[in-house]
């Protein structure tokens, strides 16, 4: 059984190998597509190899407030067209953060199962209060139930 439960996120990422001591990149970012987050790490898909046990800097420019973070590369399996990388965060902090991310991913798909159910065309601050009247206080307990993408 999962430590943390996945949620699923169909986010742009870039991911850097090479950063400063403050966490800003030194070289050109690698792009790629979330596929997961949880409270634990991401997954993603990008393509290039990544070497387990590298850091890595994740940027996800998309989200507001923008989220930049500091992992670790845990797995790296090749895929049709490139790479599945896992990253798990390197601390509590960055944990706490990526609890953001979660939301503003689940806001996101809560936004286009509305528009594929009911053809309603939510803004993001309509969708985000639906959301968190429906499913903040699941989504904190961490209920499968609460992922709305999973219903």
């Amino acid at each position: 059984m999962r430590k943390y439960m996945r949620h699923p996120a169909d986010v742009p990422i870039q991911i850097s190998v090479d950063f400063d001591v403050s966490g800003m990149p030194t070289t050109a970012c690698v792009s790629g597509e979330m596929v997961d987050v949880s409270q634990g790490g991401i997954a993603c898909d990008i393509g290039h190899y990544l070497a387990v046990g590298c850091q890595v800097c994740v940027d996800i420019t998309t989200v507001s407030p923008q989220y930049h973070g500091l992992g670790k590369v845990v797995w790296c399996k090749p895929q049709s067209s490139g790479y599945e990388v896992g990253v798990c965060f390197l601390n509590q902090q960055e944990s706490f953060r990526s609890r953001m991310v979660q939301q503003v991913c689940q806001i996101d798909v809560y936004k286009n199962m509305i528009y594929e159910r009911e053809g309603r065309l939510l803004d993001g601050n309509e969708a985000a209060a639906e959301w968190i009247q429906k499913y903040a206080a699941d989504f904190l307990g961490e209920s499968p139930s609460s992922n709305p993408s999973l219903n």
